[in-house]
């Protein structure tokens, strides 16, 4: 049995009554945790003005974890590219490279990053959405950047484009770039955008081949039912998002036990729930063995977003050690 690598998405939760910083100043020590465990990556996801996700931006958070760890890969999972001007981007991350060669990801994404329409305008200086040709110029500019003289300090970042929809994955065969799949976020739209994505794929300095990475919602614990327990918050959240309503801080264990969703929501939920990783070590690395033969990735990317921190690398080592050992089995 071959084995693919698996990595990590880091949302940064933020708990509830607990100050974002007490979060943040968790995120080296747990890059430490994951380098430890042999994560392969971890990614950071741009977000903003959310009660339940710290504000942090990836770039920085990248700087702070890699002067603190020595092989795993850090990256933005993503940083969204209608919020930053593609030279700063360029310089960011090839600064970034420099200074940890081999080591730097550049996912870009094209998402708000915010349920705040206010927040989203603020963010791009009161400027409309960006239109599908504006994110096309703008991923094509931040890689002509990237190989300009005057930004490349030596080893360049990675570039990765993230998609969760078919023209995500058109763009990123066009222009010739691995690909990184939202299935945590849209499942059934997964095997749509893998086949689009392999059947346009152009070869490019970038990548030679169709390279995809498939990122899956993942809890796992010692049983099913604390499984279940552990993933509570996140599927009240995902239940207020389906009726269109605003983002609300991350629930408690507690206080997700004892919400009750309407039988749309545990139909939509149960849909969601079936496409995910969840349930003991032997469960989840079943479903992500299956999920991996199903789509052909090259890699998973976990996301496991749970209360408690501890609880959170719990599930990484758990899932870790399983898939070790049954890949020596």
């Amino acid at each position: 049995m071959v084995d693919i690598p698996l990595s990590a998405l880091e949302v940064a939760v933020v708990q509830t009554d607990t100050a974002a910083v007490e979060t943040l100043r968790d995120t080296a020590a747990f890059a430490q945790d994951l380098e430890r465990l042999g994560y392969h990556r971890i990614w950071y996801a741009e977000h903003h003005h959310s009660p339940a996700i710290g504000a942090f931006p990836p770039v920085v958070l990248i700087a702070h974890t890699a002067a603190s760890t020595r092989s795993v890969r850090l990256g933005s999972g993503g940083v969204l590219a209608p919020h930053h001007a593609p030279l700063l981007l360029a310089e960011q991350f090839a600064t970034l490279a420099a200074l940890h060669p081999g080591r730097v990801d550049l996912g870009i994404g094209r998402g708000p990053g915010t349920f705040d329409e206010a927040i989203a305008r603020a963010l791009r200086r009161g400027a409309d959405p960006v239109t599908d040709t504006e994110y096309r110029d703008d991923i094509a500019e931040t890689l002509a950047h990237l190989r300009d003289d005057q930004v490349a300090l030596g080893p360049l970042p990675e570039p990765w484009l993230l998609a969760s929809s078919t023209a995500g994955a058109a763009l990123a065969a066009e222009l010739g770039l691995p690909v990184a799949v939202a299935h945590h976020i849209r499942p059934d739209n997964t095997q749509a955008v893998l086949e689009r994505y392999r059947a346009a794929f152009t070869p490019s300095r970038w990548c030679e081949h169709p390279r995809v990475l498939v990122c899956v919602e993942t809890v796992c614990a010692g049983t099913e039912e604390e499984a279940a327990r552990l993933a509570g918050p996140m599927d009240v959240v995902k239940a207020g998002l389906l009726k269109g309503a605003s983002e609300e801080p991350f629930p408690t264990p507690a206080q997700a036990a004892a919400h009750r969703f309407t039988p749309q929501e545990e139909q939509a939920l149960a849909g969601f729930r079936a496409q995910q990783a969840r349930g003991t070590a032997a469960t989840v690395v079943r479903r992500l063995r299956e999920l991996a033969a199903a789509t052909g990735a090259d890699e998973l990317m976990l996301t496991t977003p749970v209360y408690d921190l501890q609880h959170r690398l719990a599930s990484y080592e758990l899932v870790k050690k399983q898939y070790e050992a049954t890949a020596a089995a």
